[in-house]
């Protein structure tokens, strides 16, 4: 099965920085992922995040407002 994470935030510079660490976990891990970074304030306000950028593994939003770590990302992939 392949992991799908979310990068859910308007494209700024924490935003990128949280695609980054996600992109780094994933390699540490080597483990099988699609990342993709949405951007539409609308998706992202539906899916009950206020504050970006978020996080979300396999549909599910796991960290909002902040941006992790690759460290703290894989220990929600392990």
């Amino acid at each position: 099965m392949t992991l799908k994470l979310e990068i859910l935030g308007t494209g700024c510079k924490k935003c990128q920085q949280l695609e980054s660490n996600a992109k780094n976990a994933v390699e540490n891990l080597n483990l099988t992922a699609d990342i993709n970074h949405i951007t539409d304030s609308i998706e992202i306000a539906t899916r009950g995040v206020m504050s970006t950028p978020a996080l979300a593994i396999n549909g599910k939003v796991v960290s909002k407002g902040k941006v992790l770590t690759p460290e703290q990302i894989q220990a929600f992939l392990q």
